[in-house]
């Protein structure tokens, strides 16, 4: 694998970081509790009041906490499995530590952007710079044109391809459908709360559904460049909607309130990119693979 030494000395350092910075997270509860706020759009905001989150929302903590959980439970180890691996110069390691790589790519540049500027802040920029450029190299190391000779033809690429399609254009109505109306009527989105803009949304749009599109639309075509996007996309994906299951529990127990579409669809998406993600290892050609490193 190209790039070994500095892309192992990252992942050990973001395995690190982000085991203290959910630990903290889940932790932490100092501080007087709950308390109401009126933000600048004259909306009253439930703040949690206790630990490392204390300015959030009782909404977004339920999140926050919920994904942490899902960081040391799943993220992390999936991360340290997939860095031995991929050392180990299997093609089926190094796509899940791309993929995994993406996850905390996305999940602390939210932290990084989102949450009510806390003493870890610098610990968020921190994982998000190493997940940035350990993502970045890992891609890197990848021989795309040889990608598609490591994988078997009878890889079922309308189905997974398909789904990666609706799934980014599933996503992105769900939150058009969020944000559009509140533009046309002159009013704050859904959820806004006593936050500057629409963080996740905002990285969903512009990013997450172009790549799933995309993604989807190479493998089609059975492009090279399709076999490792998509591969990273869906191992994402799992990482993804394993905490948002995790954080739609976490609301439900928290009474936060929220929409029947994304209570029933999040969890249905998840599984399903888990019976793609089997498709993809079950017909990586580790043989083929190790012919052309």
């Amino acid at each position: 694998m190209k790039f070994k030494k500095p892309i192992s000395i990252l992942v050990l350092c973001i395995a690190v970081l982000s085991l203290v910075a959910a630990a903290v997270g889940i932790l932490s509860n100092q501080g007087p509790g709950q308390y109401e706020f009126e933000s600048i759009h004259g909306e009253t905001v439930t703040i949690y009041g206790k630990g490392i989150y204390q300015h959030d929302s009782i909404a977004v903590v339920a999140q926050g906490i919920a994904q942490d959980i899902a960081t040391m439970l799943l993220g992390v180890p999936v991360l340290i499995i997939s860095l031995y691996l991929s050392r180990k110069g299997l093609l089926k390691g190094r796509l899940l530590l791309t993929g995994t790589l993406g996850y905390f790519l996305y999940t602390y540049i939210s932290y990084a952007f989102l949450w009510m500027y806390n003493p870890l802040f610098l610990v968020y920029v921190i994982l998000m710079s190493a997940s940035f450029f350990a993502f970045i190299l890992s891609m890197m190391s990848f021989d795309i044109e040889g990608l598609r000779s490591s994988f078997n033809e009878k890889l079922p690429v309308k189905f997974v391809g398909g789904f990666q399609i609706f799934i980014g254009a599933a996503v992105g109505m769900l939150w058009l459908g969020r944000i559009i109306p509140p533009l046309i009527n002159n009013t704050i989105p859904f959820g806004l709360e006593h936050y500057t803009t629409l963080v996740i949304q905002a990285m969903d749009l512009g990013f997450i559904v172009p790549a799933a599109v995309l993604s989807g639309v190479l493998i089609l075509k059975r492009k090279p460049f399709g076999y490792l996007l998509s591969s990273v996309i869906i191992m994402k994906g799992i990482t993804m909607l394993t905490s948002i299951t995790a954080m739609i529990i976490g609301q439900a127990y928290a009474g936060v309130p929220m929409s029947f579409v994304e209570m029933a669809m999040f969890p249905l998406f998840n599984l399903i990119t888990i019976y793609c993600l089997v498709l993809i290892l079950k017909n990586i050609d580790e043989k083929g693979h190790s012919k052309i490193i």
